[in-house]
């Protein structure tokens, strides 16, 4: 297939998962939490082995600017805190934990019931963001607050929702339109209220 005016192919799709619903997937035994899942430095582990944490609580602290916060994705007890290797052979500092029950913290709402309004203001939506260490999900996991906070005197007049899938076997972000398409559009205006976007462009 003729994909560019100098010759090239176009590679099957492969998407072999696609039409598959999302399923929970089962607690693993032990959970190896990397502290370097964003851009900048690794962040400053605030809990200690031995310790025990909840599902949503801070396990790292930011540390700069392009640093973010890490939370614990499991409950149980923290048993080691150093370096491992990540699936490219590097390594880096982690958090592990020796997960027990489904404990999470009261802060998080478990509710199933979807909540179509934010109160808050744009400040208090952006501090949301980087105290849950929010980053984007590319390869440069860029902070998501700083992404949302323009230079002085520009702003912003566009947002664009990519839901394109880079890889030729992803489907995860199809189903999780499909799914969650009205909790993706709630997601939107609360960015839309964060950067103060009135004109309310939409890019499908």
């Amino acid at each position: 297939m003729r994909t560019f005016t100098i010759g090239g192919i176009h590679p099957p799709g492969n998407k072999i998962s696609a039409g598959q619903p999302i399923h929970q997937m089962p607690l693993p035994q032990k959970a190896i939490i990397l502290l370097n899942q964003h851009f900048g430095k690794p962040a400053v582990p605030v809990v200690t082995k031995g310790e025990s944490v909840k599902v949503g609580q801070l396990l790292a602290k930011a540390d700069g600017v392009l640093s973010a916060n890490i939370h614990a994705p499991v409950s149980g007890t923290i048993s080691k805190i150093g370096e491992t290797q990540d699936a490219s052979g590097y390594k880096h500092h982690a958090v592990w934990i020796d997960v027990e029950d489904d404990i999470w913290m009261d802060s998080i709402d478990k509710s199933s019931e979807i909540i179509r309004t934010c109160s808050l203001e744009a400040p208090a939506i952006l501090e949301k963001i980087r105290e849950a260490g929010i980053v984007g999900m590319g390869g440069a996991t860029f902070p998501a607050h700083i992404k949302l906070t323009p230079p002085s005197g520009k702003k912003v007049e566009t947002i664009i929702v990519n839901g394109v899938e880079c890889e030729p076997y992803l489907t995860a972000d199809h189903q999780l339109m499909l799914e969650k398409g009205e909790e993706i559009l709630i997601g939107l205006t609360i960015l839309m209220k964060a950067v103060n976007d009135t004109k309310r462009h939409y890019r499908h």
